[in-house]
């Protein structure tokens, strides 16, 4: 019985289609049978697979809302071997308009892919940026939520609505559904801030922050250029290799390398996780507890009116100012925002 995880987000620009595209490629390198759902009308994962889903006569708008369209019809081959595509296009943003009406209206995905279960291992459905009836029926239909999460702190503060939204579809709609790990992605390991995200976020999440952080690179970029994944594309690349432990954290095996390209320690199975004040440590069960829901809004302090702006400023000339230690008098603005 295969598997269906959700990569959700309401922020755009995390590394949602990104990460669905890797970690299928990355799934499928280890024997899984992959299938991606394109579920966002910018239709970007069907692209970054080789899939011009502008041209294809049915996509997964026609197999949630027209009957006669069965899973066959719609389910393409992909330049990556191992994976299926349900291709998505621009025809998607009237369904949310359409499915109003319907009776059901959050489960239409779930019926779609009712029989899918049987064909394949995983299931990875990319989400729209944003948390209407699209990415209701995604959450629906899932046995899990993935949560990529760029290092940034804008990123950050939307996850306590997206925990919300999380938590009532479990409520009123899905039971079953649980946050199997947040991904923190564009990780920068030469900047505070990165690592201040990154700290805060285990913090709040626990366990649930998958070991493997995923680094800033412009491969990620490239690669939807000549509609391969990163692991076609730059097979040795950092970027190409953090996913192959990503992929590896979900499947639940064991990996005895002990750090990861972003710098910052891949905790598994059967590993001690690293000091939770440790900047660069990664880690599932770096810190107790689970996903309950946070508080993200900023804290503030006294003396945020002398903020040395010039601790954030990336320039070449300083490199101090992107890694170096602080005093503790110099607070910059991170502190402010990030810590209590």
């Amino acid at each position: 019985m295969g598997k269906i995880i959700a990569l959700a987000n309401q922020k755009g620009g995390v590394g949602k289609t990104t990460t669905t595209i890797s970690l299928g490629a990355a799934l499928a390198e280890e024997g899984q049978r992959v299938l991606l759902v394109d579920f966002d009308p910018q239709g970007a994962l069907s692209v970054g697979v080789g899939v011009n889903a502008l041209e294809l006569d049915r996509t997964i708008y026609n197999l949630i809302l027209d009957r006669a369209t069965v899973f066959e019809d719609v389910v393409v081959k992909t330049r990556i071997d191992g994976v299926e595509l349900l291709p998505g296009n621009i025809d998607l943003s009237a369904a949310e308009v359409v499915l109003v009406s319907e009776v059901a209206r959050e489960q239409a995905l779930k019926r779609s892919l009712a029989g899918a279960r049987e064909t394949y291992d995983y299931i990875l459905i990319d989400c729209p940026p944003s948390l209407g009836l699209l990415t209701i029926n995604a959450l629906t239909a899932a046995d899990g939520v993935i949560i990529p999460l760029e290092c940034e702190f804008f990123a950050l503060r939307g996850m306590a609505l997206l925990v919300d939204t999380i938590e009532k579809v479990r409520d009123r709609l899905n039971p079953e559904l649980e946050i199997e790990g947040v991904v923190a992605t564009m990780f920068d390991g030469r900047t505070i801030h990165s690592k201040e995200v990154l700290a805060r976020v285990r913090e709040a999440f626990g366990d649930t922050l998958y070991g493997t952080t995923i680094p800033r690179t412009v491969r990620f970029a490239e690669a939807p250029v000549a509609g391969q994944s990163i692991q076609q594309y730059a097979r040795d690349s950092k970027g190409a290799e953090a996913y192959r432990r990503l992929a590896r954290e979900v499947l639940g095996i064991g990996d005895e390398q002990e750090g990861d390209p972003s710098g910052s320690r891949h905790v598994l199975q059967g590993d001690e996780p690293g000091p939770a004040s440790e900047p660069g440590a990664g880690g599932r069960g770096a810190s107790g507890g689970g996903p309950a829901r946070a508080d993200f809004e900023p804290a503030t302090s006294e003396g945020a009116a002398d903020i040395d702006s010039a601790l954030y400023r990336q320039t070449d000339e300083d490199p101090s100012a992107q890694t170096g230690e602080r005093p503790p008098e110099a607070r910059g603005e991170g502190d402010v925002l990030l810590h209590p």
